[in-house]
């Protein structure tokens, strides 16, 4: 891979950029968005390899302690990837508004700003293991293994923040094919390590997490050398190297309200994981199988939702406030045709999906995940318009609006989990209508709100 880096024209990165304020509308951002859902798929194999490879061989127990350390890891990397996020935004926008010194000056400061924060994240992951694990109400069969494998997956914290930071930079400027480049790589890198280190050396737990860490770490290495051989004129040089009190508050208010909104996202996943969890570990082992399967199904509307995040950006820091209005007409119906298709899928095939990661003997956790994906799985057309919403308020740098469509999504969903299988007859039933009675509330708010504010947000008044 190394010897195919050396290979590549030095302006390979500059070839691969792409100007999304013009063209057509709903092929720019289809094109665009394709190799950030290849990717993206490509990424949770991560944990989709982990999962079936531990659940088929090492039981349940250890596949509920693979479920749960997911969901806190996903925390945990939110607000890193919230920070590169933001910061992608910034970039975007000045990539848009063609100041390109700028920009370089602004990756700088971005970078410099989310390592540290990266660097306290890591320290306090490992400080507050065993606290993490308690409040969680990880089942006793599963503790241990939960244990063991998130001290070995947080070594991979790091190498997460710095393939997204630079990927960041990479998609603010159109280049979605490289990220998915590297990302293949790391992920077939994994699949062969979990395979390895499980099957042949017998490492338990232990082999999958280092299998993850080692992919992430590869992904990580692979892109920085693209981004400082190949980048062409996208690196910044010596005279970019400065603190812009500027750029940096822009980054800051960006990045940190995106950190802010998918922390909340995913601390409101927590919760719910340690809902579940109560149930039992047969209950949570039949999650850490659903949630994969979810991942799988709306990831290509969440990267539709991030690519359209980039476009908004662009066309917002080029002033073109018809061509975002016209990108959002197009990109809700492009969405609801990928959610519909997913739903028919997971609805009609739940028990053969639930049958990849569960052994057919395992009757009582199928039996879980298959009434969770046929309640869920019908609704995957909710998800995808939250996720344009959180791309349309990102792109227009309202990140706070898109805190809100968040507090209202994951708030409810928390609220009416804990409220509603408290109730005898209806139990775990009411964790699942929970999800998507707060994806309706939160896209109807979004939707309202941008009808009432539009000129505004847009800046035609």
């Amino acid at each position: 891979m190394f010897f195919l880096l050396t290979e590549l024209p030095k302006d390979m990165g500059v070839q691969m950029q792409v100007d999304l304020t013009d063209g057509r509308i709903g092929r720019s951002i289809i094109l665009f968005s394709l190799p950030m859902i290849v990717g993206n798929l490509l990424q949770q194999l991560y944990n989709i390899a982990d999962t079936l490879i531990v659940g088929r061989t090492i039981g349940a127990a250890a596949l509920s302690a693979v479920g749960s350390a997911y969901a806190l890891m996903v925390l945990l990397t939110s607000v890193l990837l919230g920070l590169c996020m933001g910061s992608g935004v910034v970039f975007a926008q000045l990539y848009g508004r063609k100041e390109h010194d700028r920009m370089k000056t602004s990756i700088v400061n971005a970078f410099v700003f989310i390592m540290l924060v990266s660097a306290v994240i890591t320290a306090a992951a490992f400080l507050l293991l065993d606290h993490l694990i308690v409040w969680l109400h990880i089942p006793k069969e599963a503790a241990p293994f939960t244990k063991e494998y998130l001290f070995i997956i947080f070594f991979g914290i790091f190498f997460v923040c710095i393939y997204n930071f630079f990927s960041s930079v990479l998609l603010s400027i159109g280049n979605t094919v490289t990220p998915l480049v590297f990302l293949a790589v790391s992920a077939v890198l994994n699949i062969i390590l979990d395979v390895v280190f499980i099957l042949k050396f017998g490492m338990g737990i232990a082999g999958a997490a280092w299998a993850t860490v080692t992919a992430q770490g590869v992904s990580a290495v692979l892109i920085t050398v693209y981004f400082f051989s190949k980048a062409g004129d996208l690196c910044p040089k010596r005279c970019h190297m400065y603190y812009s009190r500027e750029l940096l508050g822009m980054i800051i208010n960006n990045s940190i309200l995106t950190a802010i909104q998918q922390s909340i996202m995913n601390l409101g996943i927590l919760m719910v994981q340690g809902l579940v969890n109560s149930f039992g570990f047969l209950t949570s082992a039949a999650f850490a199988a659903v949630v994969k399967i979810d991942a799988f199904a709306y990831m290509p509307a969440q990267d539709f939702g991030n690519a359209f995040t980039t476009y908004i950006a662009q066309n917002y820091g080029a002033g073109k406030p018809d061509r975002i209005k016209q990108g959002l007409r197009s990109a809700v119906f492009i969405s609801i045709g990928f959610c519909a298709a997913a739903s028919v899928i997971v609805v009609a095939f739940a028990r053969q999906l639930m049958l990849i990661f569960i052994k057919p003997q395992e009757t009582e956790i199928i039996a879980v995940g298959v009434q969770y994906l046929h309640i869920v799985g019908c609704f995957y057309a909710g998800i995808g318009i939250l996720f344009l919403l959180y791309g349309l308020y990102r792109g227009l740098g309202r990140s706070g609006v898109s805190i809100w469509l968040t507090v209202i999504s994951l708030g409810s969903r928390v609220v009416l989990a804990y409220a509603l299988s408290s109730v005898p007859v209806i139990g775990l039933l009411g964790i699942w209508w929970a999800v998507p009675i707060g994806w309706a509330l939160a896209d109807m708010f979004g939707l309202l709100y941008f009808a009432c504010r539009k000129k505004r947000l847009l800046l035609e008044e």
